[in-house]
């Protein structure tokens, strides 16, 4: 079975703004993701976080440049009413600042979907028990996006 990886908003916006502080680490992982022909998946809610923060951080030209050139090769689950609940639940129980309402919707996302591994820079992923992607490092401080 092909090697499946989740992509959150961290990611995104590191490989489009060459200032963040994870975009070369970003920029040297995202060749050898599309040529192992691994499937790259995300949900709609990172879309629109990411196509707003973009927009809101480098502009009208940066967020159409990442729809164009990189969401294409992603696999965009939508989110249903089921898993937006799930999220929901989950944001409130946890109740803490390092795990937005999108970032427990992604974990029932790949939870829902079987998918073990996130191309993120977040260790909030790493403890809810994701694997982020080898040669990442994230240090246990929130990132912005």
């Amino acid at each position: 079975m092909n090697q499946r990886i989740y992509i959150d908003t961290s990611a995104f916006y590191a490989l489009i703004d060459r200032s963040d502080r994870f975009h070369d680490q970003a920029k040297s992982l995202w060749p050898s993701l599309l040529a192992n022909h691994i499937t790259l998946l995300t949900n709609n809610y990172v879309v629109n976080e990411t196509m707003n923060l973009l927009h809101y951080r480098l502009g009208f030209a940066a967020a159409r440049l990442w729809h164009k050139a990189l969401l294409g090769v992603v696999d965009v689950k939508w989110v249903d009413s089921n898993i937006h609940r799930q999220g929901h639940e989950l944001w409130m129980n946890l109740g803490r600042l390092d795990h937005s309402l999108v970032d427990c919707i992604s974990y029932i996302t790949m939870n829902h979907h079987q998918i073990e591994k996130a191309f993120c820079f977040k260790a909030c992923y790493s403890e809810q028990g994701y694997t982020l992607l080898p040669g990442i490092t994230t240090p246990m401080q929130q990132v912005s996006a």
